[in-house]
């Protein structure tokens, strides 16, 4: 089959379906036009689910045959029915379509945080060029700023404000990838601050208690920064080649696919600011903390590459559903500074 041509072919009727599907009011032609074309479509997705390997054609189809299959019923999706569709088809496919972005942030990131804390610990150099002080003391002496930064607020305000935080830089971390640069600086930032403090406590001895506080919040934390960084680049890198769509169009699927991952990081980010402000400064034996830890990051990593899998590849979930960059979206989208973690 030839996809390209079948989907010129019928992508007027499609359009159609897709107009009439959100119109408020329809008369009684356009209502059995509307349950015409309903069914010539559903026919349609299955035969393209049966030959053609797009899956963002299918993606589409599906979509709207949602909408239009809603409007058919007559009936309105409930709210919450609504935001569960959201978590367990919507925002997992989104994370799982941009894996190869966000796990190459990863990798990017902590070599460069590395190489920064090695050179830190053992390069003079490195003190003079970043503007380090020479007694570091106050932060890196067991009660220091480092270790106190997590227990000198209110839990349940610390929280709070890690929060906020964390989603203002991962906000932006989304939003300014299309410029690249942007979003680039700001993880370098947020590497640099991690890789000097590490550094640091390393050259004191006290890489065990860097580790025991950063590692409870910071696993899951990092990650949601790596996840804002790699959709954002993905965001810009489609501005630059938008492949077989428009440019306009390209960029369009992508910020909804962007504005998907930014919603769903918010819950990703309670997580994190609930570990950070009751369980990181707690009393708990460190093995404990880091075992929370490591528990969250562990569970977010099956949702991605479990449920999100799942959300993307399985006939039976509805494709476009499970695709957040792809469901409010039919009309023509099948063709074709603190730093988050550093010292807290």
């Amino acid at each position: 089959m030839d996809v390209d041509a079948y989907s010129l072919a019928h992508r007027r009727a499609w359009d159609r379906l897709d107009y009439l599907s959100k119109r408020s009011k329809l008369t009684g032609a356009e209502a059995d036009e509307l349950v015409l074309l309903y069914r010539r479509t559903s026919q349609q997705l299955a035969r393209l689910q049966a030959h053609s390997p797009d899956p963002e054609l299918i993606a589409g189809l599906s979509a709207l045959l949602a909408r239009a299959r809603g409007r058919v019923l007559g009936t309105r999706a409930d709210t919450w029915q609504e935001i569960g569709r959201f978590f367990s088809h919507r925002f997992p496919a989104a994370l799982y379509r941009s894996w190869p972005w966000w796990v190459g942030v990863a990798a990017v990131f902590l070599c460069v945080s590395a190489g920064l804390a090695v050179w830190v610990e053992r390069f003079d150099s490195a003190r003079d060029i970043l503007g380090i002080p020479s007694d570091t003391g106050s932060l890196t002496a067991p009660g220091g700023a480092f270790e106190t930064y997590y227990s000198e607020h209110p839990q349940g305000a610390f929280a709070a404000q890690v929060w906020t935080n964390n989603a203002w830089v991962t906000a932006i971390a989304l939003f300014t990838g299309v410029l690249i640069l942007p979003a680039v600086y700001l993880l370098f930032m947020n590497a640099l601050n991690l890789g000097v403090t590490a550094g640091l406590m390393s050259e004191a001895g006290r890489l065990d208690s860097f580790f025991g506080f950063i590692l409870p919040h910071g696993t899951l934390e990092l990650t949601a920064v790596f996840v804002a960084g790699g959709v954002g680049l993905k965001l810009g890198w489609t501005l630059i080649d938008p492949g077989r769509l428009s440019r306009a169009e390209a960029v369009a699927r992508q910020g909804r696919a962007t504005a998907t991952v930014a919603l769903g990081l918010v819950g990703v980010l309670l997580v994190c600011g609930f570990i950070e402000g009751f369980v990181t400064p707690s009393p708990l034996p460190t093995p404990i903390r880091l075992a929370i830890g490591f528990t969250a990051e562990t569970l977010f990593l099956v949702y991605v590459f479990v449920v999100g899998r799942r959300a993307v590849t399985e006939p039976g979930n509805s494709s476009a559903e499970a695709a957040g960059d792809q469901a409010d979206s039919v009309t023509q989208p099948t063709f074709s500074t603190r730093t988050a973690v550093g010292s807290g």
